[in-house]
């Protein structure tokens, strides 16, 4: 109970930082967890991914206002504060002994299959489970919400995305997953957005 009510105030502080990560947050963390369940794992074996998928962004509290609510796409420069978060994010749930089993997954949620991601490039099977499946259900809600720039993707665009990128960016036996079971872990979290 201690352990999730720790997620909670971390969650609760992202919120009050950024209304838009935080909501972001909470729909990754539901996408995973239906993942997780789709994957054939059991609860107790899903648990710590779940929760990382709550707190997965929580390093951008150290990120600057400036570029965190900039409204334009970023620059090289921006990018690269950007790409501090991962780091951030790891190192204040190391703080916590409770926490400290999220910190490597948060670490590497934004890691690719053919590793060139970051922070660290690893690649396919050294990028830990629940990292490669946090990063699917990150990516599908990055296109599936509306930015300044951009609208949001389609529920049918957003799975082409996955399957032209799939064995590139993504593990491919998570995506074939998760296009296969679309209708119980992406489709109840946008039905109201958009008709899929």
């Amino acid at each position: 109970m201690i352990y999730h009510d720790l997620v909670d105030s971390i969650v609760a502080a992202l919120e009050a930082r950024d209304q838009y990560t935080a909501n972001h947050s909470r729909r990754v963390s539901d996408m995973t967890e239906q993942a997780c369940i789709c994957l054939g794992m059991a609860e107790e074996d899903y648990e710590n991914i779940h929760m990382a998928a709550h707190v997965h962004d929580i390093g951008k509290i150290g990120i600057p206002d400036a570029i965190l609510s900039k409204p334009d796409k970023l620059n090289d420069e921006e990018w690269s504060y950007i790409k501090m978060h991962p780091q951030i994010g790891a190192d204040i749930l190391s703080k916590s002994k409770t926490l400290q089993p999220l910190a490597e997954i948060v670490l590497h949620h934004h890691e690719r299959w053919d590793g060139g991601g970051y922070p660290s490039g690893l690649k396919k099977s050294d990028i830990p489970w629940g990292a490669r499946i946090i990063a699917i259900c990150d990516s599908i809600d990055a296109m599936m919400s509306n930015r300044v720039y951009r609208k949001a993707l389609t529920s049918e665009q957003c799975k082409r995305e996955m399957a032209k990128f799939s064995g590139k960016l993504y593990d491919p036996q998570i995506v074939q997953c998760v296009v296969e079971h679309w209708d119980k872990i992406v489709e109840p979290i946008y039905i109201n957005q958009q008709e899929l």
